[in-house]
Formats: C-alpha cells, sequence, structure tokens
C-alpha cells in the first residue's frame, strides 16, 4: 500500500461545479442533500481521500456557490467561459491544480450532482491506476463509462486540448486500451432535473 499512498500526494480532484441547471430551474449545486448540498457532499468524499487536492471549477452562480464553500479545504477557480461547455471547465480546473501543484501526476475529474460518489470511488481509481499501470480509470455504470475519471498525466495535453461540449469520454473513447473500469454503483444516478431530486430524496 506504500506506494499507492504516497502516490496520493501526486493526484488532484478537479470538482466540475460550472453549469447553469438549466433543466432544473435552480442551481444544482446548492441543492440539500445529507444536511448539506450535493456540492458539499462532493467536497467532503474527495476531502476523505488522504492528502489528495482538491480544486472546485465554478461558473454560472458563481457567486452564491462560492460563499457557501470553505477556501480553506479547497481551491477554487472560476470559468468565466462556462457556456462554452464542460472543456472549458476541464481545461480551467486543470490548469489551476498545474499551476499550485506542479508535482501532480493525476488528475480525478467528478461531477456535482452524482449523490452517491464516494471516497471509496476515488480511491479505488488510484488503486486501480497503480495496479494496472493503465493511464485512464474510469468508473462504469449503467454499460458506459464516465465519472468520476482518473487521467495520468500523460493525458493533460489531450485534456487541455477539448473544445466546446467535449468532455473527458472523447479521450476514454480514443484510447480505450490504456483504460481500466472501475465498479461505481448507482453512478448512473444524477440530478438534471426536479423529478431525479424528487426521486433521490425520496429514498431518504
Amino acid at each position: 500500500m506504500k506506494f499507492i499512498m504516497e502516490s496520493k500526494n501526486k493526484t488532484g480532484i478537479v470538482i466540475l461545479a460550472a453549469g447553469n441547471s438549466s433543466r432544473l430551474g435552480q442551481p444544482k449545486q446548492l441543492l440539500g442533500y445529507k444536511d448539506s448540498t450535493l456540492l458539499k457532499n462532493t467536497i467532503a468524499e474527495a476531502s476523505l481521500v488522504p492528502e489528495v487536492k482538491i480544486i472546485v471549477v465554478t461558473g454560472a452562480n458563481n457567486h452564491l456557490i462560492e460563499e457557501e464553500l470553505d477556501p480553506s479545504r479547497i481551491k477554487i477557480v472560476f470559468n468565466p467561459e462556462w457556456e462554452s461547455g464542460m472543456s472549458s471547465s476541464i481545461i480551467y480546473g486543470l490548469k489551476k491544480l498545474l499551476e499550485l501543484y506542479p508535482e501532480s501526476e493525476n488528475c480525478i475529474f467528478a461531477v456535482c450532482d452524482q449523490p452517491y460518489v464516494s471516497s471509496l470511488i476515488f480511491e479505488n481509481l488510484i488503486a486501480e491506476h497503480y495496479k494496472t499501470e493503465k493511464g485512464i480509470a474510469a468508473s462504469a455504470y449503467s454499460g458506459t463509462l464516465g465519472t468520476p475519471v482518473l487521467f495520468n498525466k500523460k493525458y493533460f495535453n489531450e485534456l487541455l486540448e477539448l473544445e466546446g461540449q467535449e468532455g473527458a469520454k472523447k479521450i476514454i473513447n480514443t484510447f480505450s486500451d490504456d483504460v481500466v473500469s472501475v465498479l461505481f454503483e448507482k453512478g448512473n444516478i444524477d440530478i438534471d432535473t426536479e423529478d431525479d431530486y424528487n426521486k433521490l430524496m425520496s429514498e431518504f
């Protein structure tokens, strides 16, 4: 386990929280969940991973969202280009990670609306990356691969070249031979609409 624990010092988690939640009609980042919010729950789970560096990318409603966050635990970067698509948030988050922690060897991208994300998911991605030596470790659910997803530094240039609505899945698909999948039960559950949220809350 020693190499895994040491590696965590060189892994960042970038939480993408810049969208305007157009289908929901209110900022999903601030929706109440577990005596907290969806975004703060994701941050709390990421914070349980030893020594990991956390970056939160904000965009729409950034003032409302940022005033809810504790800057002593995380670093926040505002993406003024959030309307151009997820690629801009990936780029802003990764650039901030490398600016603050240039020694970073891996970056995990997570979103703020997967309520069942856990520290174990993050730790399993890191462990499988080192165990298999695959450059990408992606969460597997509902027959697909998605977030949270870990990229080794050898893919940082590809991430920084994404454009528009392109997400990290483009890179996962392009380099499928270098991908290990990590089961994320209930990873398919995310909050896009009021019905999604009401269904989630009815389970508690």
